[in-house]
């Protein structure tokens, strides 16, 4: 009898054109299914919590697979992926899950974290963003409050996407400092493609003088994306949680 099961793992996107299937460049998403097909089968598949962009990276991400039977003992299965899988994605655990549940469409919130540093670290360079100029972070929290008293982010998406509507509910966005870096935390129920990198360019914007807060709250209420300020790299960008209701898990 068929049984579904969620991975928690983690992977450093430098090596990797993002999550989803690429026609003609290589996916997390290639390189997990490949595995998984290895020992269920050719049509074996895996939907993970969300797609992230090319150079992205996850701390913790989720996907669901559907295994032909159910497995006797879960330790024993992530070890083996874990060998089967490069050295650049890592698999933390395999949960047993209801048949119904989907890593994606059941997701309460994502949780990303944008890395950024002002000196030259060699051995972290493909983890976070190097800026050139100060920032003032006091005032860029100040506007990141805003985002709280809006729902569409359309200013914020790529265009021609091929989501049902714009509407997000965020509930956390702030900056912080870790040590040298700097570190922008946002949790919403859902982002969509490309946000996170445009909400950061933009509150730079901020940080630098360019905007203030009332023109923060244009840019948003424009749902323009030529409004908002340049995405930044993708390199300093990481998934960092991904939470359930405990209703799915067995």
């Amino acid at each position: 009898m068929q049984q579904r099961y969620f991975i928690r793992f983690s992977y450093d996107g430098t090596n990797y054109h993002g999550w989803q299937l690429q026609p003609n460049a290589v996916s997390v998403q290639e390189v997990m299914a490949d595995v998984l097909q290895k020992l269920f089968g050719p049509e074996t598949t895996i939907t993970a919590a969300g797609r992230t962009d090319t150079g992205v990276h996850a701390k913790t991400m989720f996907a669901h697979f559907d295994a032909p039977q159910e497995l006797e003992d879960l330790q024993a299965f992530a070890k083996k992926l874990e060998i089967m899988l490069p050295r650049d994605i890592s698999v933390h655990e395999v949960i047993a899950v209801h048949n119904s549940a989907h890593a994606r469409f059941d997701a309460n919130s994502r949780t990303y974290e944008y890395w950024i540093g002002f000196h030259k670290d060699p051995f972290n360079w493909n983890f976070y963003t190097k800026m050139y100029k100060p920032l003032d972070f006091e005032a860029m929290n100040r506007v990141a409050n805003v985002l709280f008293e809006y729902k569409d982010f359309t200013c914020f998406s790529k265009l021609k996407t091929d989501v049902k509507h714009n509407n997000c509910q965020i509930k956390q966005a702030f900056w912080e400092q870790r040590g040298e870096f700097w570190v922008f935390t946002i949790q919403s129920d859902r982002f969509l493609r490309n946000m996170v990198r445009a909400i950061v360019g933009t509150l730079m914007e901020v940080g630098w003088g360019k905007m203030d807060e009332a023109g923060f709250r244009r840019v948003i209420e424009s749902k323009n994306r030529c409004e908002a300020g340049t995405s930044v790299w993708a390199k300093g960008l990481f998934l960092t949680d991904v939470t359930y209701p405990p209703a799915i898990f067995k």
